[in-house]
């Protein structure tokens, strides 16, 4: 994808930034260090890539980003409040507030429609039950699942299932949208298909996505793409990962 589909400026201030973010964790006597200083900007309106081996620590720094985890040095900074000091409850409410969040596996509840899935969170939120099934409606109908609303996750393909779960990532427009290999579960041909979607919602709603994945060629057409090398995040030229 090229730059032409990006819908911020680079005088926007970037909505999720990561500031000399250090993690080590212990293996017995053991120190391994997974991130020895990342630094990131994202802005509003684009899709980044995060990717590198398995055991880079892509997962980790998706959980440091979305205030899962605490780094040991460095700093997170949210839509320009510093996260890296504050509490446990104060992390909390910024990540209800400002993030969502999609996973490999769609983690729906399975005793929910789609429709109430996506309804469900706006409600936790304090949006009356009409104004979350509008929204929720919406969603799922430019997701083309319109007509699936009242299946439950068990009635529905994977392919569906994931674009539910994006649906309720965005439900309650999140300013960042942290995806953990979104669609590593699906065949190819669906992957594609939930990918574009995906890409066009990042675009139309403005939210910053950082996306990590395996596939190189789904990598190649996001805005701009992260290598994580050695603990430390490297921008590559989107053609160079094809």
């Amino acid at each position: 994808m090229n730059d032409g589909g990006r819908v911020y400026e680079l005088t926007q201030r970037p909505v999720l930034q990561l500031q000399n973010v250090v993690r080590t964790y212990r293996q017995g006597n053991r120190a391994v260090k997974v991130l020895t200083g990342a630094y990131a900007d994202l802005y509003p309106g684009e899709a980044v890539a995060l990717v590198g081996p398995s055991g880079a620590g892509k997962s980790t720094l998706l959980h440091i980003a979305g205030l899962l985890e605490s780094p040991d040095d460095g700093r997170v900074i949210v839509d320009g409040h510093d996260c890296s000091r504050m509490s446990d409850d104060e992390r909390t409410r910024v990540r209800r507030g400002t993030m969502g969040f999609v996973y490999q596996f769609h983690q729906l509840l399975p005793e929910f429609s789609a429709l109430e899935n996506v309804v469900i969170p706006q409600m936790i939120r304090g949006r009356s039950r009409r104004e979350a099934e509008a929204r929720a409606r919406e969603l799922l109908a430019s997701m083309g699942l319109g007509h699936r609303l009242d299946h439950r996750p068990a009635e529905l393909s994977g392919g569906e299932q994931q674009r539910t779960a994006i649906c309720r990532a965005l439900a309650n427009a999140p300013k960042v949208l942290l995806a953990d290999e979104p669609t590593g579960n699906l065949d190819p041909s669906t992957a594609e298909q939930v990918f574009q979607e995906l890409i066009d919602l990042v675009v139309r709603t403005g939210v910053a996505a950082l996306i990590a994945t395996h596939n190189m060629e789904l990598a190649a057409r996001m805005h701009r793409v992260l290598r994580l090398e050695g603990g430390v995040l490297v921008e590559v030229s989107p053609s160079a990962v094809a």
